[in-house]
């Protein structure tokens, strides 16, 4: 509450952007744990910056495709060398060394090809 005792505004387009982002962070977080259970124990061999890292492939991923399509992925059925060269990928991306939508169809069809 603001000092008058009134809500502040908040527009509909922050409203929209904060739902948005909460959702990806909801999408990013079930991926994640998908892929952390089909790696089982491999899973300990990646750093807290990797996961960050991986997590933040994924959430470009899902703000890219169509929502229809983020639901036929099949995380849990990535190996490690998937998961590493996602990791690839998230450098590529953070680096700029390549469009970032190309990146991301790279990601996308590999994930697709696993499932």
């Amino acid at each position: 509450m603001s000092m008058n005792g009134h809500q502040p505004e908040i527009s509909d387009e922050e409203i929209g952007m904060r739902t948005f982002q909460l959702r990806k962070a909801q999408a990013v977080e079930r991926a994640t744990e998908r892929i952390r259970q089909g790696l089982g124990t491999e899973w300990s061999k990646f750093t807290a910056p990797e996961i960050e890292a991986i997590g933040y492939v994924l959430g470009e991923l899902w703000a890219y495709i169509a929502h229809t399509e983020w639901d036929d992925l099949h995380f849990s059925t990535l190996s490690i060398t998937d998961v590493r060269r996602i990791l690839n990928f998230a450098r590529e991306l953070v680096n700029r060394k390549r469009n970032s939508v190309e990146v991301l169809q790279d990601v996308h069809a590999m994930i697709v090809v696993k499932g």
